[in-house]
């Protein structure tokens, strides 16, 4: 997890055009595994990035997470500030006079799973890879703990875990998702502010979304094939 102030450019995409972004092409039959995250429903409860810790392990400190809440705070002045304490699993307390906001909303972060990931193109020995049906993952018997793919990723999302020594991400709960399961940060979101689906799937509720908002991707610029996509991202959001 990594907090960034820059500004963010932002293009709309369509969901079959994962598919032309992908740096190799995808199998022609099987899911082809995407998310959406809905920022105008999301209400900050940090139930997600709780589940996540619960489900997966994560470590409850030095504040690592595979997936966590950002609180963007746009002050009368112009100015944004950005807060993520504890990865927003406690809930969030403003730390601004209610007089200078001007809005005030929550961002769910994760993995992009990227179908041209930069952490996956750095790695020396091919432990971080995508698998068939479109989710970046982290083979631990061969991760030398490098940290190479933690630097490439350009949201923040990877950590060396502390005691395994070896890089850690969101897999999208892979093995939820083998089973017929939701991952679990989705399955717990109270707003249903968190989808995700088969992106091949014209009927997917995933692809149904995508139809009706005007969806963008964190970082366009970067050409990452990010499979992430946000409704109501907007400029203060990195």
């Amino acid at each position: 997890m990594a907090a960034a102030g820059t500004l963010v450019l932002s293009s709309v995409s369509r969901p079959f055009n994962v598919l032309l972004m992908a740096s190799d092409p995808p199998p022609e039959e099987g899911p082809w595994w995407g998310i959406a995250i809905d920022i105008t429903t999301c209400i900050g409860c940090g139930m997600c990035a709780r589940a996540c810790k619960m489900e997966n392990d994560v470590p409850d400190e030095p504040f690592y997470f595979r997936t966590w809440v950002e609180q963007y705070t746009v002050l009368n002045n112009g100015e944004v500030k950005i807060e993520s304490p504890n990865g927003g699993i406690d809930g969030f307390k403003s730390s601004v006079p209610e007089e200078e906001i001007f809005k005030t909303f929550f961002v769910p972060k994760m993995c992009n799973h990227c179908s041209k990931s930069p952490c996956t193109q750095v790695c020396p020995v091919g432990a971080t890879f995508e698998s068939p049906d479109g989710v970046a993952l982290v083979d631990e018997k061969y991760c030398i703990g490098c940290g190479y793919c933690v630097q490439a990723c350009p949201y923040g999302c990877r950590y060396l875990h502390p005691e395994k020594k070896v890089a850690d991400k969101c897999t999208l709960c892979y093995h939820r998702l083998k089973n017929g399961l939701a991952p679990a940060c989705m399955e717990v979101c109270p707003s249903k502010a968190r989808i995700y689906g088969n992106l091949r799937d014209r009927d997917s509720e995933i692809v149904r979304f995508l139809k009706e908002h005007d969806y963008q991707v964190l970082k366009p610029h970067l050409n990452t094939g990010s499979k992430l996509y946000y409704n109501g991202l907007t400029a203060e959001i990195s």
